[in-house]
């Protein structure tokens, strides 16, 4: 059988920043960027990929501790790997001097996320179906074995997910023929970016409205009156029936969050995300009984570090809206136990995905959620935006406002070879020629 051979690691970088892709009040200068892995085998045809996602400096960072979690990998057999990539999660979030660096946050949890997604990579590859595919079709009890459910006990106990699981199973069938013939709803963040122009925010909102979409989301935070302006130009365009969410990136103090948010709900709102620190539960909680008066509800998750932090956001109805990222969370074992602890209390998944890769992984989480969670798509929308997929092998892809199921075996994590060889940070050669024209 075929055993892990070695782990390549690529620093990959995209110059972003250049047209204000991805700018918002606190990320000025965003150089969206991967930190990537290639787990390969002594089988040329079998490889996982994985990576996490970060917005240039330190991308380096994250990929020195991948290289210290992954050589673990080296050498061990795949078919075991596959078949219980729990026991891969298990071992390395049990590195105690690691875990010292967390525990369960900062670069050695997004480190790790990498790793486990290039896993579940591998794992969906060996099996040659789709990750979601490979998820759904597991039985409860042995994917239940794979979940990090540790300091959930007081909310989500492994029984009790397995049988929530179970629950649903009747109507997985019903719900892959919904998802083929309709897709899952996304809402784009494309015509929202900050550094964007009037002219640019009001002619990208007409094209997402041709394409399909229901939703649309901007980025605030700035001056009060560019808000104001920017905000009415968006609704003035989209129409009264559209809806608007707008994300001020953990800019604002709690007080100032709640003026904020007020002054602009006359524009019809139906969310504020990321209103202030991503770890002030009891902040979120004061937010949102402001907002939730205005109509508006509170979305989060993007940068919530681990389960605990939302098992605590859930349990204090700080938040409306779950915004879990499939690069901080640690992969399919932390994200599933998330996306139960949501439907017990009752509160909907929509992913963030603002970032190069994520929307591929992310148009699997959502069928995941929807097959085998969550059941009913009304209330649900994932983020999607339409930059970098022409650099992954299989690319998401967007049809009406919604993701299309995916059907090639994987996590759609792979990115185009020619693509490492040019963006590869600081030597590939679209950067060296970038250099070379600074210094002409």
């Amino acid at each position: 059988m075929p055993v892990i051979t070695t782990i390549e690691l690529v620093d990959l970088r995209f110059p972003t920043s250049e047209s204000n892709a991805g700018s918002d009040a606190v990320n000025k200068d965003a150089d969206y960027s991967a930190a990537y892995l290639r787990l390969a085998t002594d089988d040329s045809t079998l490889y996982g990929c994985g990576f996490t996602f970060t917005i240039g400096r330190g991308n380096e960072i994250c990929l020195q501790a991948m290289e210290v979690l992954a050589a673990k990998l080296v050498g061990r057999d795949v078919a075991q790997v596959c078949r219980a990539p729990g026991t891969v999660y298990r071992e390395l979030a049990e590195d105690s001097q690691l875990r010292w660096l967390g525990p369960d946050k900062g670069v050695v949890h997004l480190a790790r996320a990498a790793v486990m997604n290039a896993v579940w990579d591998l794992a969906a590859r060996h099996a040659e179906v789709p990750l979601w595919r490979l998820i759904c079709e597991m039985d409860p009890e042995v994917l239940v074995e794979q979940l990090d459910l540790s300091y959930l006990g007081d909310v989500l106990s492994a029984g009790e997910a397995v049988a929530m699981l179970e629950e649903q199973r009747p109507f997985h069938q019903a719900r892959i023929a919904e998802l083929s013939e309709q897709g899952f709803p996304c809402y784009t963040t494309s015509p929202g970016w900050l550094g964007y122009s009037d002219d640019k925010l009001a002619r990208l909102c007409r094209e997402a409205m041709d394409e399909g979409y229901q939703h649309i989301k901007l980025k605030v935070g700035g001056d009060p009156a560019d808000d104001e302006r920017r905000l009415g130009i968006a609704r003035s365009v989209i129409g009264p029936d559209k809806m608007l969410m707008i994300d001020a990136n953990q800019i604002w103090e709690v007080p100032e969050a709640i003026e904020r948010v007020e002054a602009l709900a006359h524009h019809g709102l139906l969310w504020i995300e990321e209103p202030t620190s991503p770890d002030d539960v009891l902040g979120h909680r004061r937010i949102a009984d402001s907002v939730r008066q205005r109509g508006i509800g509170v979305a989060t998750g993007e940068h919530g570090m681990n389960r605990v932090l939302f098992k605590q956001l859930l349990q204090a109805d700080a938040v409306d809206f779950v915004q879990i990222d499939s690069c901080r969370l640690a992969s399919i074992n932390e994200i599933i136990p998330v996306l139960l602890m949501a439907k017990k209390s009752g509160k909907p998944v929509c992913p963030h995905a603002g970032g190069v890769g994520l929307c591929e992984l992310v148009s699997h989480l959502v069928m995941i959620d929807h097959i085998a969670v969550s059941g009913p798509v009304a209330g649900r929308v994932a983020e999607f935006v339409d930059h970098l997929h022409e650099h992954f092998v299989d690319p998401c892809h967007v049809s009406q406002g919604a993701y299309v199921l995916p059907t090639r075996p994987g996590y759609a994590a792979e990115i185009k070879a020619e693509t490492l060889a040019a963006w590869a940070w600081p030597d590939g050669t679209e950067w060296v020629k970038r250099r070379q024209v600074m210094t002409a």
